[in-house]
């Protein structure tokens, strides 16, 4: 008998396709059983719920140990949508103090998965967020009659001073790319915004708890499931000691109300930062409870930029502040001694180029230069070094030199703040030249005006106050930071290493002399203390926007440095108008407590006065 193959076939066809459908039917049982939470979540939200437990957040202190920022309980409507039974919302409206009108707008948010990602009709969802403790007390004795609700607590910020906004941060509800970015978080948690409380959040927030109760066949709670066998304990956050001295970064803010600019001072031993003035400001008490939103939105269309913290994130001309590097550069390449002069008729005078200087005589060595902040002797230092083709073999080999100097002395990138939003100011390089003027066709007297701190040269306050701490501690700073201390926990070390500048140290000490001459008769005499050795460099800032910008840079004790300050106030002409006698101010009040009686009507002029920024036509 002869066999039939096409029969053979047709037998393992019809094997394989009954096999191919089995495998689709296991496949789908196993994602149904296996991979999707769907049904599981269903199943278990008919016997449990489960609650989330919010941690406290860590406290804030400042350096000498006064509270700054603690909790404080906030209350919020949750509810699981399958388990809400028909309620009386006129009544609920009325507990709450809401329209029927937004109740229902509330409902249909909550269920719109473009604001709310995470909604699930099994789990809980939030509907109305941070109750009064009013409309808390009035709901708690009525949730019975509302079946499916419950009220989920939750922690927000207090602040105990009206000061330090920017440092300090707030907190705010995360979005869906936070949600994305970190699985920790849930829709309506809230994490750290800005400040220390952005860049220390992951430290600050703790480890969420979770409360399991078990419900009836009508979904009533029974109590906690195995008597909370299974349940996870919240931790709390970590405190946090700050740096920062809140009297003193008060005072600081004081005084410069009614001005635009910034005070940053630091202990040169340790980069602790001891303040962080930025005007204009606002109290940080407007960013907690429900009126956040229309707070912040004010803080952002309002014209003077409260929310901009000028210490970190201005780029400022330095100004004479600058000088110091320049002169440090000049020794350590050799381009001057401390015996070198250079003439001043008024000013620098090359060919058709000048650049102007107060009267003062001439010609003088480095120190007296630095005393009376004598601009023509470091455009001709700087010529020096930057036409000197026979050391360096042309001006942008010797152009890159005097900027790597600079980098290593904090200037041109970020310092490594540990705060969000550091800029880096701005220090050329020679290729940003070679661009401009073209490859070769640029020389010293072309970019003078950078060997003064103008021209293309920016740096934050904060750039210019760890200068300051460098010059203090004779060449070496620690990288600026705001916080002192983390429970049970050792900061970064990067906030604890000594970083040393390209310059030799043994340098730094005659530019130190050179700013205590400014202070003992030159530029910076404002700034004496009447027993506190001051040193200090004055600093002019030319605006093409309008007046000059006044500024300083100093620290004390000249020997043993406890402060090292700079002070930037926008459109303030002289640098001994406003930032000379501001820095003193804030340096007398932390070494001494008080301000002596002789300088009160110093105190009372930078108290009361206010800069308008009218601009040059």
């Amino acid at each position: 008998m002869r066999k039939n193959y096409n029969l053979e076939k047709r037998k393992y066809i019809i094997g394989g396709f009954i096999f191919l459908i089995a495998l689709i039917y296991l496949v789908r049982l196993f994602d149904l059983q296996i991979q999707d939470g769907r049904y599981k979540a269903s199943a278990d939200s008919n016997a449990f719920l489960k609650k989330t437990i919010y941690p406290s957040r860590g406290l804030i202190y400042d350096r000498n140990g006064e509270l700054v920022v603690y909790n404080q309980p906030a209350y919020d409507v949750m509810l699981i949508p399958r388990d809400v039974e028909p309620f009386d919302t006129i009544d609920f409206c009325r507990t709450l103090n809401i329209t029927p009108e937004q109740l229902v707008k509330r409902f249909a948010d909550m269920r719109d998965r473009r604001l709310n990602p995470g909604y699930s009709s099994y789990t809980p969802q939030r509907l109305i967020a941070q109750l009064s403790s009013q409309d808390y007390g009035r709901l708690q004795e009525k949730l019975y009659r509302f079946p499916g609700f419950f009220i989920q607590k939750r922690i927000l910020r207090q602040y105990n001073h009206p000061t330090a906004a920017n440092v300090l941060g707030n907190i705010r509800e995360v979005s869906a790319k936070d949600i994305e970015n970190d699985d920790y978080y849930a829709a309506g948690d809230y994490t750290g915004d800005l400040g220390v409380e952005k860049s220390y959040e992951t430290i600050l927030r703790g480890r969420k708890g979770v409360e399991i109760l078990i419900r009836d066949a009508r979904g009533r709670i029974q109590g906690r499931y195995d008597d909370g066998a299974h349940d996870i304990e919240p931790v709390s956050g970590r405190d946090l000691k700050l740096s920062l001295d809140i009297r003193l970064q008060e005072y600081a803010e004081s005084l410069l109300v009614g001005k635009r600019g910034a005070v940053v001072a630091i202990e040169p031993m340790t980069g602790e930062i001891l303040c962080m003035a930025s005007n204009p400001t606002y109290d940080p008490r407007l960013l907690v409870g429900r009126e956040r939103g229309d707070n912040y939105k004010a803080l952002l269309q309002d014209e003077s930029f409260p929310l901009f913290d000028r210490a970190i994130q201005a780029s400022y001309p330095p100004g004479s502040t600058f000088k110091p590097t320049q002169g440090l550069i000049l020794l350590e390449e050799g381009i001057i001694d401390l015996n070198t002069t250079f003439p001043c008729h008024g000013g620098y005078i090359n060919g058709g180029l000048k650049v102007g200087c107060h009267p003062h005589p001439a010609p003088i060595p480095l120190k007296p230069a630095l005393q009376t902040s004598c601009n023509a002797y470091f455009c001709w230092g700087f010529k020096s070094m930057i036409d000197r083709r026979s050391k360096y073999g042309s001006s942008a080999a010797a152009f890159e030199v005097w900027k790597n100097h600079l980098v290593s002395m904090g200037y041109g990138y970020r310092l490594g703040v540990d705060l969000p939003g550091e800029t880096r100011g701005f220090i050329p390089n020679a290729k940003f030249y070679d661009k401009f003027y073209k490859e070769g066709r640029w020389s010293a007297n072309t970019i003078i005006s950078v060997s003064i701190g103008q021209g293309e040269i920016l740096s934050t306050p904060m750039q210019i106050a760890n200068l300051g701490a460098t010059i203090a501690n004779r060449g070496w700073f620690i990288t600026p930071h705001v916080v002192k201390e983390i429970q049970d926990t050792v900061i970064d070390s990067r906030y604890l290493e000594r970083r040393f500048p390209t310059v030799h140290e043994k340098w730094f000490e005659h530019v130190a002399e050179g700013m205590r001459m400014a202070v003992t008769g030159g530029t910076c005499r404002r700034a004496a203390l009447a027993d506190i050795e001051v040193a200090g460099k004055t600093g002019t800032a030319q605006n093409p926007h309008g007046n000059d910008h006044s500024a300083f840079m100093g620290f004390a004790p000249y020997n043993n440095p406890k402060i090292a300050i700079a002070v930037y106030v926008e459109n303030g002409g002289w640098g001994a108008t406003y930032g000379v006698p501001i820095g003193s101010l804030v340096m007398e009040k932390y070494l001494k407590g008080s301000i002596a009686p002789e300088r009160k009507a110093m105190e009372q002029q930078m108290l009361n006065s206010t800069i308008y920024y009218a601009k040059k036509k």
